[in-house]
Parts: C-alpha cells; structure tokens; sequence
C-alpha cells in the first residue's frame, strides 16, 4: 500500500544528532538533580552505589541494543512498534501502555521538583501551584513546534550539564570519605534491591529518542550517535554527583528530599550564601530540560498509538500550522496535572511507577529484538546490537530482576499498574482491536 503524504499524518524530518544528544540528555539529567537520594533511605550509600552500577550495566547493555530496533524500524511508537512487528497487537499494546506510563507519570514527578526547588528559592510560592504552571507553560511550547523545542532542549540541556559540573567543582573539595560510609548498608544486600527503581531514576526516558526517530534527518546515522554521547555523559554525572553529595554531609539529611542539590551546597556554604541562591536559580534548568523532553516523548508515543487504531484517532491529528501532535500533547499534559493533584505528596510513589513503565517497556523491547531478529533475518540493520545476543540478553535479565525488586517491595503500586494494564487489555478485546490488523503505513510509516 503506499504510504501517506498528508499534513495531517506527516512530522517534520528536522532533528540533528546535537538535537538528539540534547533530547536524550534533557529526558534523562532531572534524575541526576532529584529522585535518587530517596534510594539512600532504602539502602543506605553504598548499597545505592552497588544497585547504580547493576542498573547502568543495565542501560549500556539495553541502550547497544534498542539502538538496533530505533534504527530499523525508526517509528514514533518506539517499544510499541517494536513490540507489535515482534508480537502483533498483545505485544504492542503491552509495550505501548508500559511506555505511556514511563513518560506520562516521570513528566509529572519532574514538575513537582521544579515546584520544589522554585519553593526552596522562594519558600512563599507552593509547589503544586507552581508545578502546575511549568506544566502548563511547556505544553504550549512542545505545540509551537518541534525544530524550535528541539533547539530550546540544546541550550537548555548544555547549561543543566555545566550545572552539575559545576556543583560537583563545589562541593568535591568538602567531599569525605567518613561521611559516604557511615550506615553504608543499613538494610544489607534487600537495601540494594529495594533501591533498584531508585537507580533507573538516573537514566530513565533516555529511550525517549526513539519517539522522534520519525523527526530526525537521516535517522540510521544520527540516532546511534545521539544515544552513545547522550549516556557516556549521563554516567558521568550520575556517579559523579552520587558519590561527591553522599560525602558531603550526613546523607540522612538528604535522602528524602526533592532538591537534593541546593541543599547538599547550602551544608557546605550556608543557605545564604549568593552560590547556594545561584545554584538552586540555574537548578532549574536541569529540570526544564527533563519536563520539556517528557513531554515531546510521550506525546509522540500517544500520537503513534492513536494512529495505529489503539487510542481514539482525534489524538493522531498534527498541527497544520506548527506541524505537531497537539491533541496529543493536550492530552499528556491532561494526565499530568491528575498526577500531580493525586500524589502531590508521595513524589517517591510517582518516580516508582514510572519506573515500573519503563523496565517492563524495557523488557518487551529486548524480548522483541530477540523475535525480530528469529523472524526477519534479512531485515536491514544499519546498527546490529553489539555482543549479540549476551548484550540483550544482559539487560532483559536485569530489568526482568528490577520489576520483581518493585513488586516486592511495593505491592499496592504495582497492583494498580497492573490492573491498569489489565482494563486496557479488557477493553481492547471488548473493541476487537486484537483482531484487526494495522495498516504498514501506520504501523511501519517511517521504515
């Protein structure tokens, strides 16, 4: 059948690998600025540190290896498309509903930071209403337009990232040993488990880039390139400022807290001091850069679903003026002010679920490339996973030992994740959506 050539269907191929380095950053650098430190209640210093190094085997291996389904098959359904080319419509609802999860429930966990922090500059300004509106003002600038957004993600990623260089520059001086060591491992090696989700918090949404694949410029060059530069510099940073904020001070004072940073420099410099004020004022970069890519992210993920048939198709509607998923990004925006009403004191609860999304997406990603790679041998692979197949292998297992480490120690949280999944398997088969088949050019549009 051939493909389409409508306004209304078609996103703009516009996207450099400067772009995709910035989206992928930007998706992922609020982890380094909050959400971590809550894993150091659960598991004290250096059982964090161990649970880190298990999860970024985890990403280096999963991110060699999603690289070759986001190459191949370049669509804005990311794990969705995958998962339905691999499995058919079970697969690719089940991918797609983790996914959704993943970035519709981080976007608000990230506005309730920058509350957070905008409330710590300015203790008179609440966090939710603030929350809010940093909501509300990135909604409006992912509709304006994706080039543009895109260019804003660079400028605003390059200054969250001199950010944190610059916080560690601060604070490494102050750094001792004594104090990251202390109750190092109160809850021995169940700690570690427990502060799993915790450590994907570091990288999670770096998959992100996948939901532009169909917006970048020559995809099979620029989106490998994108992803390596994007997490050798998110494990930079992520060790960095772990490891330098737990020696600082006693880390109890920071393990339960939503602006870390600022406070780990105000216990070395004072609260009043100008560079404690500065750095929590440029903080908030960090955490635009993470709101603004969610956003982009799970937008594109309810577009390629809404056109594919699994969500109401009003949602798969591009701008005819700004040439984006509007409906799309209203609708995201919809769920994450409920989010941010609903847990509006339970921050952890949000990073938690969100995390369940996205090891489940991450498992049926890897269970995919394994059938794709069965069914469709002669497929072609601008990038072949490395170390095929020990790499996939590698991070199927350990997502598979993150989602029982959550269930376990958070029952409730994944009772309502998975009875959401279940409703929407229920209502799916109630439509007979199982049954019908989707059209290649809206499931392999891009390909």
């Amino acid at each position: 059948m051939a493909l389409e050539n409508t306004d209304s269907k078609q996103l703009k191929r516009v996207l450099k690998p400067l772009h995709l380095w910035a989206i992928a950053v930007g998706l992922v650098i609020s982890g380094e600025y909050f959400g971590w430190n809550f894993g150091w209640n659960v598991s004290g210093t250096v059982g964090f540190l161990i649970a880190t190094v298990i999860v970024t085997v985890m990403y280096v291996t999963f991110i060699f290896s999603y690289t070759e389904l986001t190459t191949s098959i370049p669509h804005a359904g990311g794990a969705f498309a995958y998962a339905y080319r691999a499995m058919g419509p079970f697969g690719g609802l089940i991918a797609g509903y983790a996914t959704l999860v993943d970035f519709l429930i981080a976007t608000p966990a990230i506005a309730f930071s920058l509350g957070g922090y905008l409330h710590f500059l300015h203790p008179a300004i609440g966090v939710i209403p603030s929350a809010m509106a940093f909501n509300a003002i990135f909604i409006i600038l992912n509709i304006y337009g994706v080039k543009e957004s895109a260019t804003f993600s660079v400028f605003i990623t390059i200054l969250a990232v001199i950010e944190l260089l610059l916080f560690m520059g601060v604070v490494g001086p102050h750094f001792k040993m004594d104090n990251f060591l202390t109750d190092a491992m109160p809850f021995g090696w169940s700690g570690v488990f427990a502060a799993l989700p915790f450590a994907v918090w570091f990288y999670l949404a770096i998959e992100g880039v996948a939901m532009v694949a169909e917006e970048v410029d020559n995809p099979r060059r620029n989106i490998p390139r994108g992803y390596i530069y994007a997490l050798g510099t998110l494990v930079i940073l992520a060790f960095g400022v772990m490891i330098l904020t737990g020696g600082v001070a006693d880390w109890h004072k920071l393990s339960s807290i939503a602006y870390p940073l600022p406070e780990a420099i105000s216990l070395v410099l004072g609260k009043g001091s100008g560079l404690t004020q500065l750095f929590a004022s440029i903080g908030l970069f960090g955490l635009i850069a993470s709101i603004h890519g969610t956003i982009i992210a799970s937008s594109r993920q309810v577009y390629a679903m809404a056109r594919s048939g699994y969500l109401p198709r009003p949602l798969a509607n591009v701008s005819e003026r700004f040439k984006t998923p509007h409906w799309a990004i209203i609708a995201g925006g919809a769920i994450s002010f409920a989010a941010l009403y609903i847990y509006q004191k339970q921050l952890d609860q949000i990073i938690i679920l969100s995390v369940l999304g996205a090891v489940t997406m991450y498992m049926m990603s890897m269970i995919s490339l394994f059938v794709i790679r069965h069914k469709e041998p002669k497929l072609e692979r601008p990038f072949a996973a490395i170390f095929y197949p020990v790499f996939p292998a590698i991070a199927l297992l350990i997502a598979v030992i993150c989602l029982i480490a959550i269930v376990y120690y958070n029952l409730q949280l994944s009772l309502i994740f998975f009875a959401g999944l279940a409703i929407a398997l229920a209502i799916f088969m109630l439509m007979g959506k199982h049954k019908t088949k989707i059209m290649d050019d809206e499931m392999l549009y891009a390909s």
